[in-house]
């Protein structure tokens, strides 16, 4: 019963930054954790980023120091920072949501591009 919307994604060259809003359907407060995954061409999905219900944060050791979640809570939104862009991180950015803090994200959203050129 969460539907998430991403945006923000773009073309970018390296070094630079760009900021992606998950905007969700309600309280994000009822939401145990949310996520940010990321899907390159030829890859793997893989987990970017989490920010649970009270705060506490998770970053992928390739994004460490670079990227920054963030939530508002009266907004119903959870933010991704990304700055110091690099080729690699070129994917599909995907908001995930992990209502009832069992490790398992039930819902999604459709994605936003970033690409991120040299």
């Amino acid at each position: 019963q969460v539907q998430l919307v991403e945006s923000g994604g773009g073309l970018v060259q390296a070094g630079g930054s760009l900021r992606l809003s998950c905007a969700a359907s309600g309280s994000i407060f009822s939401i145990s954790a949310m996520g940010w995954y990321r899907q390159a061409p030829g890859k793997q999905r893989e987990l970017v980023t989490v920010i649970t219900s009270g705060g506490s944060t998770y970053y992928d050791n390739s994004v460490k120091g670079r990227f920054t979640i963030s939530r508002d809570n009266a907004k119903n939104t959870v933010y991704l920072q990304m700055n110091s862009l690099k080729p690699e991180d070129t994917a599909v950015y995907y908001c995930a949501a992990d209502p009832r803090g069992l490790g398992l994200y039930d819902y999604w959203g459709q994605g936003t591009q970033v690409t991120v050129s040299s």
